[in-house]
């Protein structure tokens, strides 16, 4: 029962974020689990992908009826990350606990540092690329010309998602959005709609294969899923007050702290012994 209750916790901390600062908010699930639970980068993976999975897709199926979603892109991305998100949990049950913490950490750091870059952009003015993306809307239909390039840049995308997804618990959303960027011309509401439909279906891969190799721990997933859920409702009555920008300014911060105390952890743990 008390696992219970202290899982409840970080899940509704990590729905409150995620219904301030988007789909990105699930990559604390991860760090709190540790932090809360003392759980291992691998224990603590499968635990948020199951997370991700669930609110990725809830903002799926919302877009996906807006008719928001590029299904295709999403489809080639989604099948690539599917083939490559079971090497990336297989990698995750072999790989020691300090190299992969130290991983994740690295990862909140680079996340942090695109989501700041990124903000300073939309305040001066978004730069378009002046190369031509390989993955190009065609006027008459409305619909992606297919080519080669197209292919490979979708499919890279698709392929290093799916394994960090596996790897670290992840969504892989800060992989799949610039992939969009450089190589589509789409607009940004297609780009995070068809993002999220990737994300949802990738993750909803390493869980299930989390379940069939017996990795996923149900008395901490299902509290820490119920509560994601209730901070998610709550959170959304209070997403309108806040200012977007600001929010995305703090939460890069908040991830850069905790990506110093997962590496502060891990020296702790080196030099006690």
């Amino acid at each position: 029962m008390e696992t219970y209750l202290i899982s409840i916790l970080p899940g509704l901390l990590t729905g409150i974020v995620l219904a301030l600062t988007g789909a990105g908010g699930t990559i604390i699930a991860v760090p709190l689990l540790m932090f809360s639970l003392h759980l291992t980068v691998a224990e603590a993976a499968p635990v948020g992908l199951l997370a991700v999975s669930l609110s990725a897709g809830i903002g799926a199926v919302i877009a996906f009826r807006q008719k928001k979603v590029r299904y295709r892109a999403a489809s080639l991305i989604a099948l690539t990350g599917a083939l490559a998100a079971p090497a990336g949990l297989w990698a995750a049950q072999h790989v020691p606990n300090t190299p992969l913490t130290l991983l994740f950490a690295g990862v909140l750091i680079y996340v942090a540092i695109h989501m700041l870059r990124h903000n300073r952009v939309d305040t001066d003015g978004d730069v378009k690329t002046s190369a031509e993306p390989p993955c190009r809307i065609n006027e008459i239909d409305g619909r992606l010309s297919w080519n080669f390039p197209c292919f490979r840049a979708l499919a890279l995308s698709g392929t290093m998602t799916g394994f960090l997804s596996g790897l670290l618990g992840v969504g892989g959303g800060f992989v799949v959005v610039p992939a969009l960027r450089k190589a589509t011309n789409l607009d940004m509401p297609s780009i995070m709609a068809t993002s999220l439909a990737i994300i949802a279906l990738i993750s909803s891969v390493g869980v299930i294969s989390s379940i069939l190799i017996h990795t996923m721990h149900w008395p901490v997933a299902i509290p820490f899923c119920i509560g994601t859920v209730a901070g998610m409702l709550l959170g959304r009555m209070f997403a309108a007050r806040f200012a977007g920008q600001r929010l995305q300014q703090g939460f890069a911060i908040l991830t850069i702290v905790v990506a110093i105390a997962m590496m502060i952890k891990v020296a702790w743990n080196v030099f006690s012994f």
